[in-house]
């Protein structure tokens, strides 16, 4: 069976009488541990699905099984213990907490969920041990996002959805990222 399953999901939204379709009639499996890239131009819906994947938005029809549980039936309050306990999302602008450190941003994911990873363990793996007590200001992009990609690993989640996420980093910094992401 496989862990994510999206059935004819489509994702219009409504701005008075025009409707932009992000997102129409897409189906697909994936199983559980899989590494998935979602290609395609800008525009084309990739972080409307991830959105739609994390529960931070719903389809406007179709069906989208997490781990054998429709999330698209969900409401506010099942979306936001989803996301809580079983989702870690990097965002492509990386959505840190400006009056938190490094450190505090990752430590905040790691408090809302049982089986978190060791919040300074999850720092060294992304190469920030020095900057741990660094605003975001003082951090350069690259670094942010790797505060962002540590902040989403540290939540220990059974998923991972990264939109974009090396798209700050140079080459040897993005292979390891990569592979903290894998592993």
């Amino acid at each position: 069976m496989a862990y994510i399953e999206v059935q004819q999901a489509t994702r219009q939204f409504k701005n008075g009488e025009q409707v932009t379709v992000a997102n129409r009639d897409i189906s697909f499996e994936v199983d559980q541990g899989a590494v998935v890239v979602i290609l395609g131009p800008s525009g084309a819906g990739k972080s409307t699905l991830l959105n739609i994947l994390g529960g931070m938005d719903s389809p406007t029809s179709g069906r989208v099984l997490v781990d054998g549980v429709d999330i698209a039936q969900f409401n506010s309050r099942q979306l936001t213990t989803y996301r809580r306990q079983a989702v870690g999302f990097v965002f492509q602008f990386y959505n840190l907490v400006p009056n938190l450190t490094a450190r505090e941003n990752v430590e905040l994911a790691s408090q809302i969920t049982k089986d978190a990873r060791d919040v300074d363990e999850t720092l060294a793996l992304v190469g920030l041990t020095h900057r741990s007590d660094n605003f975001p200001a003082q951090l350069s992009g690259g670094e942010q996002q790797r505060v962002a990609i540590a902040r989403a690993v540290a939540k220990n989640p059974k998923l991972l959805l990264c939109d974009e996420p090396t798209g700050a980093l140079d080459y040897q910094t993005g292979k390891q990222v990569l592979q903290v992401i894998q592993d």
